[in-house]
């Protein structure tokens, strides 16, 4: 009788069967339109993969190119990982014309990969452009293009400006994405002999204003993609350090697990007492540095506006605010304590019959290891899949004069395609600065059409399948086959209002210094309520997954 009690399809609260007698063993498919479309799901996400794989190339994004396409730190630059501008001043689109036609691609300058970048001020002087001068003693043969000897070349020092086959000045730069661009702190020491430069502007001044701006257009198109990959590569880098601490939480994890069923209440206790007394630690502390930078008269406004966050360490307004925040934390804290001590003596209780019941199931103990390597799995097929995404279209190169201030050169517009390994200089006898080099990847083939598209998908895709595996961790009898679409089902809900959220933000991260207060006031209300929606789905679905490991119905009937 209470079999079939429990069978029947009602939402009804079951009541309490003596009768019952665990998770029922005969169980049928559920939801199968939605474990139909899960499949299907994973097999385009894993055509997506293949063919990600097939047309990407990380090495687009992980290393710079130089002018004639070789990347920079492998293959025959293994060793010059940085990429060093001949004539950062050329890529300034406020004053050079071949840089606004690129709409800001590429730097219409020389580029060769180094081994380190410069880190003084030199420029070629006027003396250094005699007849009678050797190359060899004015330039610097590790920063000249390769295919220049100048121990034996027949070149003058002009022709080599002219052509730019090696840089006629250079200043302390610093290597950002693998790029030597300018230090603008060393800009305020720039020698004043720079304003008889041949090729530089007249006052020193307007030479530190075009570097800037120079710079800015460098890192201007520096795009999301290339700061995400590098962002992957510091992270790809480090994985032994993460896993290492990873392998240490868990084998702490455990060990704390078992040691709650012997210590439960010295634990939690210690626990908590450790936790007030770190708080009145830092009280204490935040009044002692407020007190001695309040004799010291060190207030905020005696330094302004900077970016170096230690100095606000050092004023009194600082140490103060972080006295009020730990304050009123703590506060909280021991109200709650107080108010809720019966509480925790109940919560210890269940603490310590929770680790009995895990002392015999030591088998359980292995889900969230389960759990952990299937959502490392997630991620690194996603990371993979958006790297190879991100990376696809072969690269394009352009005709570009180096030097436009020549009048054969202006009719070079960088609109005509070259190809660097065949390209020859002297198909254009009147421009000898013209060259060929690369300027961005394709984007015009059908598969680099929809790269946005299939991005998309990588992330919808990626969220329910996280969200799959979380919910596998979340139902202790999530091995029987026949409750993954329930799952699914549950974690596609979940998915949907996620993507809502995400939605939510990239139209507030894109119409922010559009929207009115009123707009403002609407979206944020809007976020917090899908904030709170997920939430309440979580909380939902833990439950719900329980049921349907225990009653074997589907997800609408539970949820």
């Amino acid at each position: 009788m209470g079999q079939s009690r429990v069978e029947t399809w009602t939402r009804e609260p079951a009541e309490f069967d003596p009768a019952f007698n665990g998770p029922i063993k005969k169980r049928g498919c559920t939801d199968i339109l939605c474990c139909i479309l899960f499949m299907a799901v994973i097999l385009g996400y894993i055509v997506v993969g293949i063919l990600a794989w097939l047309f990407g190339d990380p090495r687009h994004v992980l290393y710079p190119r130089n002018s004639t396409g070789w990347f920079c730190g492998i293959g025959p630059n293994k060793g010059q990982p940085n990429l060093l501008y001949f004539d950062i001043l050329k890529c300034s689109t406020s004053i050079n014309v071949m840089a606004t036609a690129l709409n800001g691609f590429q730097c219409p300058t020389t580029q060769v990969c180094v081994d380190s970048c410069p880190t003084q001020f030199w420029a070629v002087e006027i003396k250094d452009y005699f007849p009678d001068v050797k190359p060899k003693n004015v330039f610097n043969q590790s920063l000249c293009v390769p295919s220049i000897n100048l121990m034996n070349t027949s070149l003058t020092v002009q022709d080599i400006v002219i052509k730019e086959l090696c840089p006629f000045f250079y200043m302390p730069t610093i290597p950002v994405l693998g790029r030597c661009l300018p230090d603008i702190s060393a800009l305020g020491s720039i020698p004043p002999k720079f304003s008889n430069i041949p090729g530089l502007p007249s006052s020193v001044n307007d030479t530190v204003g075009i570097i800037k701006n120079g710079t800015g257009d460098i890192v201007n198109g520096f795009n999301a993609r290339e700061i995400g990959v590098r962002i992957f590569e510091d992270f790809a880098s480090s994985w032994p350090w993460i896993l290492l601490g990873l392998l240490i939480a868990m084998v702490v994890s455990m060990l704390f697990l078992l040691l709650l069923r012997f210590t439960a209440p010295v634990m939690v206790w210690v626990l908590i007492i450790g936790v007030l007394g770190a708080g009145a630690y830092g009280i204490w502390h935040c009044y002692w540095e407020y007190a001695n930078y309040k004799k010291a008269n060190a207030t905020i406004s005696n330094i302004g506006f900077t970016t170096n966050f230690a100095v606000y360490l050092q004023v009194q307004e600082t140490w103060l605010a972080f006295l009020i925040i730990i304050s009123v934390v703590e506060a909280i804290l021991l109200l709650t304590l107080i108010f809720l001590r019966t509480r925790i003596l109940i919560a210890i209780a269940l603490i310590q019959e929770s680790s009995k019941a895990i002392s015999h199931m030591m088998s359980t103990l292995l889900y969230p290891l389960v759990t952990f390597v299937l959502l490392l799995v997630c991620v690194a097929y996603w990371g993979a899949t958006a790297l190879y995404l991100a990376t696809s279209g072969g690269p394009i190169y352009k005709v570009v004069a180096l030097n436009s201030t020549l009048s054969d050169c202006k009719m070079i517009n960088g609109t005509a395609d070259c190809d660097p390994q065949n390209f020859n200089s002297s198909d254009y006898p009147g421009c000898p600065s013209a060259s060929c080099i690369f300027i961005k990847y394709n984007n015009e083939g059908l598969f680099q059409r929809n790269l946005f598209n299939l991005q998309i998908y990588n992330v919808v895709a990626f969220l329910w399948c996280v969200n799959f595996v979380i919910a596998l961790g979340q139902s202790l009898y999530a091995h029987s086959g026949t409750m993954w679409a329930p799952l699914a089902f549950g974690a596609l809900i979940l998915t949907l209002v996620q993507i809502a959220r995400m939605i939510l933000e990239y139209i507030d991260h894109k119409t922010k210094a559009a929207q009115n207060p009123c707009a403002r006031f609407i979206l944020c209300c809007l976020k917090c309520c899908l904030w709170c929606l997920e939430k309440f789905i979580k909380f939902i679905n833990r439950n719900a997954y329980i049921m349907i490991a225990i009653y074997g119905k589907n997800f609408y009937a539970l949820g």
